[in-house]
């Protein structure tokens, strides 16, 4: 068995803050599944673990040996690059163009970037490096996904009550819409015709629901009645939505279960919109966003036209809440009353257009331990350090 050691490349890791506070940068999910799991997926058999910043690490903890193969996070893995990057001799590198992704070998060579030789990988090879790359590239992702984790096997039976917009399978006879076991659709309105949809295991998608591939929806996640989505997007596990949705990565276990809009946007896990909360994707003049980044301690900007808001782990909005185009908001955070909050809002503070407060540490945990015990989970004392040290981490962004 080879020793996998799957890792963030720091400059990358930066640039993916907030969400990467909470996680490895490989933990974060595009498509249908993280790229962790990807990469699992197609090493499997082989022993895998992260390797991340030293406050992650008790959570995330990595298993090194004197013979490793260091493969970078941020790398969506293909059949190709898996292969390619076993075959690696020791002390021998795989680069794409300029970027590092794999390496055989000891943790200090590793380290040095002590590579005795080094190889390229010709195909095309996708990898996120900014914040809006995890919506931007969610749909083509999510296709590979779905071929991936469908192949072979056989969906559940789409109920006749529900209305299938285009041929629910592909010229080659696999199917375009997949339905594990347990889940619950009925009534919706699924449109195939740009793509794929996937429904997880005890999902259920509510009627009235309308559904636009690229979509889906993780295990025992729900879609409230007359919900409007658009693809690409991805529900992870245990998220709750309702409204309308465009182009949206939530990770996991948030909700936004009401009506208003969310497009083109990353949520983390354990968040929550209010109902009635609006984001914004386009600004009024239609003129290019800036995005703020944390390396940067500024806005930079982005090249896009669309983007929305950037939430980190365990934040929350309250009803008819409103951000402005290209919202980045920390972790921890709770967001109420009239107006538009500024376009960053570092963790750990709480408050409105009126002005912000210190959200302290005791009472997130209490928060934090109310939220994560409604789905069975517990806030561990591990939890609790990692909070800790975002907490230190975010004084200098306030």
């Amino acid at each position: 068995m080879k020793n996998i050691i799957v890792f963030d490349a720091p400059e990358v890791r930066d640039n993916l803050l907030p969400i990467t506070y909470t996680r490895p940068v490989s933990h974060i999910r595009i498509g249908i599944d993280t790229i962790f799991e990807k990469w699992q997926s197609f090493l499997s058999g082989e022993a895998l673990s992260p390797l991340t910043v030293p406050y992650l690490q008790t959570k995330f903890p990595a298993v090194v040996t004197a013979d490793n193969y260091f493969i970078a996070g941020h790398i969506i893995p293909t059949k190709e690059l898996a292969v390619e990057a076993l075959a690696l001799n020791p002390g021998e590198a795989l680069f794409a163009g300029e970027s590092l992704v794999a390496f055989r070998g000891s943790p200090q060579d590793f380290e040095k970037r002590n590579f005795q030789a080094s190889t390229s990988f010709h195909g095309s090879v996708r990898s996120i490096h900014w914040l809006y790359d995890i919506f931007l590239m969610n749909g083509d992702v999510l296709a590979d996904d779905f071929r991936r984790i469908t192949a072979g096997r056989s969906s559940q039976p789409i109920s006749s009550t529900n209305l299938v917009i285009g041929s629910p399978t592909a010229d080659d006879g696999s199917p375009l819409i997949f339905i594990e076991e347990g889940a619950s659709v009925e009534g919706v309105t699924l449109n195939v015709t740009a793509g794929p949809i996937y429904i997880g295991r005890d999902a259920t998608i509510m009627e009235g629901s309308c559904i636009r591939a690229p979509f889906a929806a993780c295990t025992h996640s729900q879609v409230n009645m007359c919900t409007k989505i658009y693809g690409a997007t991805t529900l992870g596990p245990y998220c709750k939505v309702g409204g309308e949705l465009n182009n949206v990565v939530m990770i996991g276990y948030s909700n936004k279960a009401h009506d208003g809009f969310l497009g083109n946007a990353v949520i983390g896990e354990w968040c929550n919109l209010g109902g009635g909360t609006t984001a914004s994707n386009l600004k009024n003049d239609y003129s290019e966003i800036k995005l703020w980044n944390y390396p940067a301690h500024r806005f930079l900007r982005t090249g896009l036209q669309f983007c929305g808001l950037i939430m980190g782990d365990h934040s929350k909005a309250g009803i008819n809440c409103m951000f402005n185009t290209a919202t980045v908001i920390g972790v921890g955070v709770n967001i109420h009353g009239a107006g538009f909050p500024r376009n960053f809002v570092a963790s750990f503070l709480e408050g409105s257009t009126s002005g912000y407060v210190d959200v302290s540490l005791p009472r997130f945990f209490t928060i934090a331990e109310r939220v994560m015990v409604r789905r069975g989970i517990a806030l561990t004392d591990t939890d609790k350090d990692i909070f800790t040290a975002i907490y230190n981490i975010a004084d200098s962004y306030k």
